[in-house]
């Protein structure tokens, strides 16, 4: 028996949600339209597959991730003759034919419906997803096995060299998450031999004020994370113990403030630029940023006693208590878990972008996103009425839903 003090799971509330797909719901005719005309990817004669069928084509390939290419067009729309929704003449396409019609489209138009939809999904009342007013937020990367062909090892590389060089190709994909709701609603697609933090500076323009975005300590440079603070973000990152860090003075929650860096200043100068803070003065930027250090244990998770140590551009305690902070910080790990939604649940564990040509592959990892985005956007919808948490519900029976829905209501119409 459900206690009365916990919320209902929102389960069966799912379906009232999906309409006729929620490919369609998400992501409507009048914005795919929009996004056709600013990518100039409208056709100039009618087809039988036009540029705005394949744009829901290719989010359904991400859906259904290990379904031939025919065998997705036929599950989204073999119900569309029981409803008299085509005429009895049109024919599921040959593979041949989607291939082209997947060509035609690009990637771009998929890009930039991403970024025109995707975009943070958490509302006021959502659970776990807010800390001091801040929408919680976190930057990672990962990387995608792609098809082997030589177009696709020349554009996106190979982890490692020589013998120990990777079997496939890599796609590497930089990605900012909303933490409460688990949306992926800012991303990069580049080579693997494109380092991390070349590849997040990109990520900047998706970030901006009332966000507070967390990050590992592997991804902690002084430019990035000035960038990243540049866009008004307020950010919370873990350091390393090779990031040097100038004292400036105890708090009374037991932080600290201090200075972080730019690489390559003496330690004469560094101790000059702290007794300029100290005696009330402003530090150049371009040379020190003062942050606010947290510095705390986890001794149930990590018994040798491991300092983690989160520097933060919220310098008042009062604002964000360090005990406060150091509950939240956890959550960065939410990105992750985002991520493996895609490679594990939509993708499927250890299976390749099947794409042959570097365009189409980025066409696909579009496609996953923006899959895994709807779904995500589904969870969301249905959990905030119910009052629960949506990072609390199980993806994978999201997808089920959603990919029986598809289904048996076909989301697009030829």
């Amino acid at each position: 028996m459900t206690s009365s003090t916990e919320p209902v799971r929102p389960w069966g509330r799912l379906t009232d949600h999906i309409g006729l797909g929620v490919l369609s719901a998400r992501f409507d005719r009048d914005l795919l339209e929009e996004v056709l005309n600013r990518t100039g990817r409208r056709e100039n004669r009618s087809r039988r597959l036009p540029a705005h069928v394949m744009i829901r084509y290719v989010i359904a390939m991400g859906l259904f991730f290990a379904d031939s290419y025919d065998e997705v067009m036929r599950r989204l729309v073999g119900n569309l003759r029981k409803l008299g929704s085509w005429a009895d003449d049109w024919q599921v396409p040959t593979a041949s034919a989607i291939a082209q019609a997947r060509q035609r489209l690009g990637a771009e138009p998929l890009k930039e419906l991403f970024a025109r939809a995707c975009v943070p999904l958490a509302s006021p009342g959502t659970k776990g997803a807010w800390l001091a007013g801040r929408r919680l937020m976190a930057i990672d990367a990962t990387g995608f096995d792609v098809a082997d062909t030589p177009a696709n090892a020349e554009h996106f590389g190979r982890a490692g060299s020589g013998p120990k060089a990777s079997a496939y190709p890599k796609l590497h994909l930089a990605a900012l998450a909303e933490c409460g709701s688990h949306a992926i609603v800012g991303a990069v697609i580049g080579s693997c031999r494109t380092g991390e933090r070349t590849l997040m500076a990109d990520l900047t323009g998706s970030a901006g004020p009332g966000m507070l975005i967390m990050a590992d300590a592997g991804l902690f440079s002084f430019e990035l994370f000035t960038d990243f603070a540049a866009t008004g973000a307020d950010l919370a990152w873990r350091v390393g113990a090779s990031v040097s860090i100038g004292h400036i003075r105890w708090l009374p929650d037991g932080s600290y403030l201090a200075l972080v860096y730019r690489p390559g200043l003496s330690a004469d100068v560094r101790k000059r630029l702290v007794a300029l803070v100290r005696d009330g003065e402003e530090v150049p930027e371009e040379q020190a940023r003062l942050v606010r250090v947290v510095e705390y244990t986890v001794p149930d998770r990590n018994p040798s006693g491991e300092l983690i140590v989160v520097v933060t551009t919220i310098t008042d305690p009062g604002e964000l208590p360090a005990l406060e902070l150091a509950e939240a910080y956890h959550q960065r790990w939410e990105e992750e878990s985002a991520l493996d939604e895609i490679k594990t649940d939509l993708r499927g564990r250890g299976e390749v972008l099947r794409s042959k040509t570097p365009e189409l592959v980025e066409q696909q990892m579009w496609g996953l996103l923006l899959a895994h985005y709807a779904i995500r956007g589904l969870l969301l919808d249905a959990a905030d009425p119910a009052g629960y948490d949506p990072d609390r519900m199980s993806f994978v029976k999201g997808l089920r839903v959603v990919r029986r829905q598809v289904t048996d209501q076909a989301a697009i119409s030829p």
